[in-house]
């Protein structure tokens, strides 16, 4: 398919949206101070040059058309009719939606707007008039019902109520259930929406958010992923939302990982990537005004340990070797 012109993001309930939600960043970065700080959904269990500023692309048209050009390919190996993604109103989503339209154009791109919470609510509607921008058919579900007679079939040694990690886990995987619901029903693949960044960290839901059939954005760091979506025009109010999973009042990725994406991507590189220690990471970055600020030792030693604890989420099951007779 023939290169394509910058997705229309345009739209009156968009405008809504931004004029709206730009009040609510400037809250929401208030309320940073008293966030719980309580490890999430996807908290324990998910979770340029490396030398030079921190981690962004080169040449973002380039990797719009590389990732347009892989969407496209994808669902034309799988004979597809097309692809499902689950949209957040966030970032990552946003762009891999994007993306989607642009490869296979908007009538073979369906989203699913999962809200489960009242937090959930507000990001929602952002979902909903994103789509709406993107011409694409979606539809919205709130789980809440469906999540509250999950947890109450699930036995009583299991209980939900007041455990972030266990209740995050799995509204997570009821999301990809309906997405594979959706995705089965039309014929379509389901177009996950993690970046690098979050995978090499574990940064998801095993059989959640981290199943899916291709991820577009799963090469890209999270700075990457912003650099892409100034080149795709993703309106301001999506990018300048702090990253979230969603789940709890003032919840912020940054909490959860110690530190802001802008280190994070930072760490990754030199440690993942280049293969340096924790001690050496920590001298390269200490007063690296690009990585944002200091980043001790023992944020980086931490970083690492999350990606090396998390490296079964990134294979498929083990099974035991060689074939007995």
């Amino acid at each position: 398919m023939g290169k394509r012109g910058s997705p229309a993001f345009e739209g009156d309930a968009l405008e809504e949206r931004a004029a709206g939600t730009a009040g609510a960043v400037r809250s929401d970065a208030a309320e940073d101070a008293a966030a719980t700080g309580e490890t999430t959904e996807r908290g324990t269990t998910r979770g340029g040059s490396s030398d030079g500023p921190c981690p962004d692309l080169r040449d973002p048209g380039d990797e719009r058309e590389r990732v347009r050009s892989f969407v496209e390919s994808s669902v034309a190996a799988a004979d597809a009719d097309g692809v499902v993604v689950n949209m957040s109103g966030g970032l990552d989503s946003t762009v891999t939606a994007a993306l989607a339209v642009e490869a296979l154009g908007p009538d073979r791109v369906y989203g699913l707007v999962l809200p489960c919470n009242k937090v959930g609510a507000h990001h929602a509607r952002d979902a909903e008039a994103l789509a709406d921008a993107l011409g694409i058919d979606h539809d919205t579900v709130h789980l809440h019902s469906l999540f509250a007679q999950f947890g109450a079939v699930a036995p009583d040694r299991f209980d939900l109520h007041d455990e972030p990690v266990l209740s995050g886990n799995a509204v997570a995987r009821l999301r990809m259930a309906l997405a594979y619901l959706a995705a089965n029903a039309t014929d379509r693949l389901v177009c996950g929406t993690a970046n690098r960044s979050e995978l090499l960290l574990g940064y998801f839901t095993k059989h959640g958010d981290g199943g899916a059939d291709m991820h577009p954005i799963g090469h890209l760091y999270k700075t990457e992923v912003r650099a892409l979506a100034a080149e795709l025009d993703v309106p301001e109010f999506v990018v300048e939302k702090p990253p979230t999973a969603g789940f709890l009042p003032g919840q912020r990725d940054a909490d959860d990982l110690g530190a802001p994406y802008e280190a994070v991507d930072r760490v990754l590189r030199l440690g993942v990537d280049r293969g340096l220690d924790a001690a050496a990471i920590a001298d390269r970055l200490s007063g690296d005004e690009d990585a944002a600020g200091d980043v001790d030792e023992e944020t980086v030693a931490d970083l690492l340990a999350r990606h090396r604890a998390t490296a079964h989420k990134r294979t498929t099951p083990d099974v035991p070797t060689g074939r007995g007779r």
